[in-house]
């Protein structure tokens, strides 16, 4: 998750805006606690935590406080990003100290309701020709449009999603058109297509690096990153701590969301829906800008588009495309209601993860959504 603040005022392609990185919650990344009790978290304590950081940090950091805030984040922490920005809206309204100077959020592929964001995955394999256009009829029709937790007894219902889990078991969901890593064992029991993303794109970490076998997958990318990670130079050079953790990982699966579990060894997720946050955000002085890549089917953009659908703000300017370089680079559409704006762009080609998809077109989406400029 990524806080974005403190706008330059020269425009170069290197400075769009300062970042503060922060690994959140705790176990994530370098982060780390003193008791173990500390390590037990939520969406909601993750949030708050959160908030209680940035109030901390600005503190320290006084000279700040008048530069534009938003907050940033992709996947899962679309979970709680829009508690954040409430909570920061609050606590202005409430007088808490320091006034953070909050301008608005924006998010990529975020998991926005758990159990919507995994249903669209039907909808959206058939819309990308994965599932025929029989089968998709016939198991909407026997699964009454609900494909998560099917009841046992609907046997039309389970016989369909047996078919649509033969289909799709093999499909890579954070970007559909590249390879799952060859080493990873496909569980074929029924909706695995929901499996997470450690069996998606965990590969052997102690291959040597030339020696990553089979084709190219993107899962081989991490070793070099997980490396770079846990060298001694690098971890001095970002101010970690000596002898705190016993090595960075790219994914701590104590607290890693598993689609249809409530909790893991240290987190539960207690949020299953934020549609509501974004709706209560529609009535402060706010900007938002959400974007998706059009080739994930981890947390398809059809429930992204539908929930911001639900929202009944009024449309600014209808679907059309954007460019960068003479080239469409996807589609946007802009919603308002009185001092807040939406934006939503798709990405043309991009996966679960739009900048490292499409950084390009990523850093030119953001430069102009920062600048107030149509994309």
């Amino acid at each position: 998750m990524c806080f974005s603040s403190f706008r330059r005022s020269c425009k170069s392609k290197d400075h769009v805006a300062n970042i503060i990185y922060i690994d959140q919650p705790v176990g994530t990344g370098f982060s780390y606690a003193n008791t173990s009790e500390s390590y037990i978290s939520s969406d909601t304590i993750s949030a708050t935590q959160t908030y209680e950081f940035l109030r901390k940090w600005f503190v320290d950091h006084p000279k700040y406080l008048n530069n534009p805030l938003y907050i940033c984040g992709v996947s899962y922490i679309g979970m709680v990003v829009p508690i954040i920005v409430q909570e920061i809206y609050n606590g202005n309204e409430a007088g808490n100290e320091p006034q953070m100077n909050i301008k608005g959020y924006m998010l990529g592929n975020p998991l926005t309701d758990k159990n919507r964001d995994v249903n669209s995955r039907i909808k959206y394999a058939h819309r990308v020709a994965l599932l025929s256009d029989n089968l998709y009829k016939s198991t909407k029709a026997n699964c009454n449009g609900k494909y998560i937790d099917v009841d046992p007894n609907n046997g039309l219902c389970s016989s369909n999603m047996q078919l649509v889990n033969e289909c799709l078991e093999k499909i890579n969901l954070p970007q559909i058109l590249e390879p799952l890593c060859s080493t990873l064992n496909v569980n074929s029991n029924l909706l695995r297509w929901d499996r997470s993303s450690v069996e998606e794109n965990s590969i052997d970490l102690l291959w040597p690096l030339h020696q990553v076998p089979g084709s190219w997958c993107r899962g081989f990318n991490y070793v070099y990153a997980t490396k770079w990670a846990n060298e001694r130079d690098v971890q001095k050079a970002l101010n970690v701590r000596e002898g705190i953790k016993p090595e960075w990982i790219q994914c701590n699966t104590s607290i890693e969301y598993a689609f249809g579990l409530s909790a893991t060894v240290a987190y539960t997720f207690n949020v299953p829906s934020v549609v509501d946050y974004h709706r209560n955000l529609t009535h402060k002085n706010c900007r938002a800008l959400i974007f998706s890549g059009d080739l994930d089917m981890r947390v398809p953009h059809l429930s992204t588009e539908k929930w911001i659908e639900s929202l009944n703000l009024d449309l600014e300017s209808d679907w059309e495309p954007w460019f960068v370089d003479g080239q469409i680079a996807g589609y946007t559409m802009s919603y308002s209601r009185n001092d807040y704006t939406l934006t939503y762009a798709t990405a043309k080609g991009a996966g679960h993860t739009v900048p490292e998809y499409k950084p390009r077109e990523s850093l030119a989406m953001i430069d102009r959504w920062f600048s107030f400029y149509p994309l």
